[in-house]
């Protein structure tokens, strides 16, 4: 039997939205066994497993509610179970519940197995920044390419056009999940640069919620365009600062995963929301509050990996560095920080 079989860790909004496009791929291709198994972190919704109401329904009703699957996705509770035998496994999960998950899926996955992570966040370690591939290649010894995109999930789920980047080391993988996720409202990309298009993934995020505190704040289209002009430079900054030997390409960053993923985040998207809505409550309620109102059990991504940034900016002392790294006091005028870093600064005590 050598069909490639997909599985899906994590079922979230974006995941669930990616699974959905995997599912259809799976039947539309010879290459990929028909079933697409999707790890649910079991919940109860109204008295009644998630599992089963997805897979009687079709419908992820909590994450990604109207949104129909092909019969062939198939939510499973138990990690193990979900993985096994599975040749091309992909992540989409807050980054933080990755790592006790690692040992099960590695006894469980096809020997030689290929994964992906959809994950927009990164780690870090005393010697600095992390990258989630990097944690998935040592944790599962196994190749990983990187999807990240323009892919605010719920346009997504009814189909609307939108692109997406794949990065990969190894072609031949990267060509396959090509194959798994190209479809007709989704458009891939690939690029032989894992690292840029991760880190844009993740850095985006930030700048997402210095643009969600602008519109909080009541400024307008040009103060905004001006937060993401100045955070894409940061973020190409950033990439060069800590990977100056990774060939990061200056094109990744024009691809859907540098600047059309920033954008659509910092318009829509939940970081800038739950920053908005934190700034027009003028520190009556807490992020963490605000998140757990608006997301429903979503996580934000983008405050989670301020902090991190904002720990690897203290611990390499750059505070004080140029752009990615000059804060409010520098510029007593700015209407809020100057830069997103100045943002990752004021996150944290």
């Amino acid at each position: 039997d050598s069909l490639e079989k997909l599985a899906m860790v994590g079922s979230g909004n974006f995941g669930s939205a990616l699974v959905r496009i995997l599912g259809q791929n799976a039947l539309r291709h010879d290459i990929f066994d028909n079933e697409v198994k999707l790890y649910v972190y079991e919940e109860m919704i109204d008295g009644k497993p998630l599992t089963e109401i997805i897979n009687e329904t079709n419908e992820n009703v909590k994450y990604l509610k109207g949104a129909k699957f092909t019969p062939n996705v198939k939510a499973v509770p138990d990690l193990a179970e979900a993985v096994k035998g599975a040749t091309m496994v992909c992540f989409c999960l807050p980054h933080q519940f990755l790592k006790p998950l690692m040992p099960t899926i590695k006894e469980s996955v096809a020997p030689g197995a290929k994964v992906l992570s959809a994950i927009k966040g990164i780690d870090f370690d005393d010697n600095g920044v992390v990258l989630i591939s990097d944690l998935l290649r040592q944790g599962l010894n196994a190749d990983c390419s990187v999807l990240m995109g323009a892919n605010v999930a719920n346009d997504m789920a009814s189909d609307q056009f939108c692109e997406t980047t794949i990065g990969y080391k190894d072609a031949k993988n990267g060509e396959l999940f090509k194959l798994a996720f190209d479809a007709p409202a989704l458009k891939v990309g690939t690029v032989p640069d894992t690292v840029g298009v991760e880190l844009c993934g993740a850095l985006k995020n930030i700048v997402a919620i210095g643009a969600g505190y602008s519109d909080g704040l009541g400024y307008g289209g040009n103060t905004k365009a001006a937060l993401i002009r100045i955070g894409l430079k940061e973020m190409i900054k950033f990439c060069k600062m800590f990977y100056p030997t990774a060939g990061i390409d200056d094109d990744t960053f024009l691809e859907s995963c540098g600047v059309a993923d920033l954008i659509t985040t910092c318009f829509g998207g939940r970081n800038r929301k739950c920053a908005e809505a934190y700034a027009k409550a003028n520190k009556a309620k807490t992020l963490e509050e605000i998140e757990a109102e608006i997301l429903q059990g979503q996580k934000l991504q983008g405050t989670l990996t301020a902090k991190e940034v904002n720990h690897i900016l203290k611990m390499k002392n750059l505070e004080r560095a140029p752009r990615f790294l000059s804060d409010r006091r520098a510029h007593p005028g700015a209407p809020l920080f100057a830069t997103p870093t100045a943002l990752c600064l004021s996150l944290v005590p």
